[in-house]
């Protein structure tokens, strides 16, 4: 058996902790993250001390240069973490008075592991919002480009994955575009709520030390210190938010990684992924799999189950602090890591895709798409709409039956026989290019309106 550690927490504990506790305890993969943070917010909390009067000037500046210096060797790969130390902040603290003596044993004053790791995890995780809002803007210009160079590519539009009416390329692809500018508002929303600062809660309750929250909050760049110490340790309605908006950006992603799966079928060909994001099979050598794709769809699940962890695990917590929050960091790193990553590739693929215009066009003219530009032809000569819907599936129907591809296969008098109403330019409308054309308004499909909701998008990530 290993003989247990020599030193104590306190002279109040008799015995040291146990190995396998130990192990269990220590957070220190997950401590890495935020190694810095800590040392950043360890600075600005003694500035405030001194500030305040509770450090002298000379023990403010001996931990200054000594944090500088433990920063320093964490990033060189210098600094020593020991586990039996259990987590970042008593690493940093030890490390800290190694190196300048007693100076660093008052860096603690008015000051709890508590509102420290708080601080630290909200540090990391504005950092993090800060760069997925960066991969996210990347992202929409990616699919930007990509539906401006093909705004006048048709298409079929789907409902319950049947055809329903002719769409544009350029229209499909700006409509995920939405979806990623709705998660870029909260990207920025979760970082708002989360930018209060917890510096000087301490444990729970505050502290008789004069010190100035206000101050530290400033100098992190946080919008404003706690309005209470209970709630400033114990809330990580943060790690939920951010692991919401993670989950719904890898919904997008998953969503658009299914349609690309799809389209890169035989069965549909729409286009066709670069080499550098697919791989082949070990027996089968025709196999071109999308296999990023499918790896994001995958992914998507698992920042889900991030987000079911994190919002359980709070469910049940009296206040303040509980250990089970040490639990709330690995559901907020993996989300944070994860979605940049799936966002950041995705956008490097999409540039890579090739467009198969005919085979989509071809998919475009199946299903009788443009039959609702029929029903709407007859609304125009002034046919109420019910009744026009009603024989244009009369229509439709008669085309079934022929085993007739597309409606404009029928003749003229073949389509008066359910519509009377019906005149020889009857048939400009059953093109999808005229149906494409038609949806000429904000929001609609026609190749012109996609530019202009393209440059209206510039202009916004701009």
């Amino acid at each position: 058996m290993r003989n247990q550690k020599e030193v104590t927490w306190s002279p109040l504990f008799k015995e040291a902790v146990s190995r396998d506790f130990e192990s269990f305890h220590e957070c220190l993969d997950q401590d890495k993250r935020i190694a810095l943070h800590d040392v950043a917010g360890s600075k600005v909390h003694a500035e405030m001390l001194a500030r305040a009067g509770i450090l002298t000037a000379e023990d403010n500046a001996q931990i200054q240069a000594g944090l500088d210096k433990v920063a320093e060797e964490m990033r060189s790969g210098a600094f020593e973490w020991k586990t039996e130390l259990e987590d970042v902040h008593t690493n940093v603290e030890d490390r800290l008075i190694a190196l300048i003596g007693d100076a660093g044993k008052k860096l603690h004053t008015a000051r709890s592991r508590n509102d420290q790791v708080a601080t630290d995890i909200r540090l990391y995780a504005r950092e993090q919002l800060d760069l997925l809002a960066g991969d996210l803007k990347t992202l929409i210009g990616a699919f930007v480009d990509l539906a401006e160079k093909h705004a006048d590519a048709i298409m079929p539009g789907f409902t319950h994955l049947q055809v329903a009416q002719p769409v544009t390329f350029g229209h499909h692809l700006m409509a995920y575009v939405e979806m990623f500018l709705r998660d870029l508002d909260r990207v920025g929303a979760a970082r708002e709520r989360l930018n209060i600062s917890p510096l000087g809660a301490a444990a729970l309750a505050g502290t008789g030390y004069p010190i100035d929250p206000e101050y530290s909050a400033s100098k992190l760049g946080f919008s404003t210190s706690f309005a209470n110490s209970l709630d400033a340790v114990s809330d990580r309605d943060y790690v939920v938010d951010v692991c919401s908006a993670g989950s719904i950006i890898m919904g997008h992603l998953s969503r658009f990684s299914e349609e690309v799966i799809l389209w890169c079928t035989p069965m549909f060909g729409f286009i066709e992924v670069g080499d550098q994001f697919c791989t082949g099979s070990s027996i089968m050598p025709q196999k071109r799999n999308p296999d990023l794709a499918e790896l994001v769809r995958g992914k998507a699940a698992r920042v889900m189950g991030n987000l079911a962890f994190s919002a359980a695990l709070m469910k049940s917590q009296p206040l303040a602090f509980n250990k089970d929050q040490q639990e709330s960091k690995p559901p907020l790193t993996d989300t944070l890591e994860t979605v940049r990553a799936a966002v950041s590739v995705t956008a490097q693929m999409i540039p890579t895709i090739t467009v198969k215009h005919a085979r989509m066009l071809a998919a475009a003219t199946q299903g009788y798409s443009t039959a609702t530009d029929l029903a709407d032809y007859l609304v125009r000569a002034g046919v109420p709409f019910r009744d026009a819907h009603h024989a244009v599936a009369a229509i439709v129907g008669a085309a079934r039956d022929k085993a007739l591809p597309t409606l404009s296969e029928l003749s003229l008098a073949e389509m008066q026989a359910f519509a009377p109403g019906l005149r020889e330019d009857v048939f400009e409308v059953l093109t999808v290019e005229g149906s494409v054309a038609s949806r000429d308004h904000k929001g609609g499909t026609a190749p012109r309106r996609v530019r202009q909701a393209i440059e209206t998008v510039r202009r916004a990530i701009a």
